[in-house]
């Protein structure tokens, strides 16, 4: 592993920790800091999507941005991928070219469609009954090189380190709680992106932009604005629930 990513890598990380007040923030900052260090490294824009896992359900939880999430999210409502495998076998798992390799056809049909030509899924160890992973995307083949897949596994293995640090020292809530936290708020920002594709006749990629720019001009976190939008369209108390 490289001194930047050894050493910028966990200074950044530890900055992280001591800089969020929940596992959810971390988790965003986390994503952008990973696509960052693998685009240095690659010469090439990398998008990350972060992917938990608590007992059986898995879930995107945060993403570098509104395409890294929605990339994410393709594997996650198809049920199998390079990140999902990558949780099950605890390995780092490469998909080197979406058109030419046979695993995960209807997987790969839809990240060619929106523009993506390989990926890449690496494991988190947090412990316990929750495991993540960081899914990386490329705009093409030959970019997730073995000096490239080295340096994504040894920035997972600082990053689940300080991610197991974050947990523990979460302010608020519970780690179970934290974690389950995360999700919920994720299925906010969902329901919030169908009410905007509804209300636009919009896609899904366009929906999340959207919230993204409404965010961004209010300085407000995409999760506060998603939770405005459920309740401008009902007048009852919106609840969202994760069975994980």
């Amino acid at each position: 592993m490289s001194n930047y990513v050894g050493d910028d890598a966990t200074a950044h990380l530890q900055e992280l920790v001591a800089g969020t007040e929940t596992v959810e923030d971390f988790l965003d900052g986390l994503s952008e800091f990973a696509a960052s260090t693998l685009t240095h490294f690659a010469g090439t824009d990398i998008e990350c999507g972060v992917t938990l896992q608590r007992r059986r359900k898995t879930m995107t939880v945060a993403g570098s941005s509104s395409t890294a999430v929605a990339l994410d999210q393709i594997e996650q409502s198809l049920g199998d991928g390079p990140c999902i495998e990558a949780l099950r076998t605890k390995k780092v798992i490469l998909l080197a070219d979406v058109v030419t390799d046979p695993r995960w056809p209807e997987y790969q049909k839809q990240l060619a469609a929106h523009g993506c030509r390989s990926s890449l899924g690496v494991p988190l160890e947090i412990g316990d009954d929750s495991t993540a992973a960081l899914n990386f995307f490329a705009p093409a083949t030959g970019v997730f090189t073995d000096e490239v897949v080295s340096e994504a596994a040894g920035l997972a293995d600082i990053a689940g380190r300080a991610l197991r640090l974050a947990v523990r020292i979460g302010t608020a809530q519970g780690r179970a709680e934290d974690l389950q936290a995360a999700m919920e708020h994720r299925t906010t920002i969902d329901l919030a992106c169908g009410v905007v594709m509804a209300q636009n006749r919009c896609s899904q990629d366009e929906a999340m932009r959207i919230l993204t720019s409404v965010s961004s001009n209010r300085n407000q976190k995409l999760r506060v604005v998603a939770a405005d939008i459920l309740g401008s369209v009902t007048s009852h108390e919106v609840h969202t629930h994760f069975d994980g």
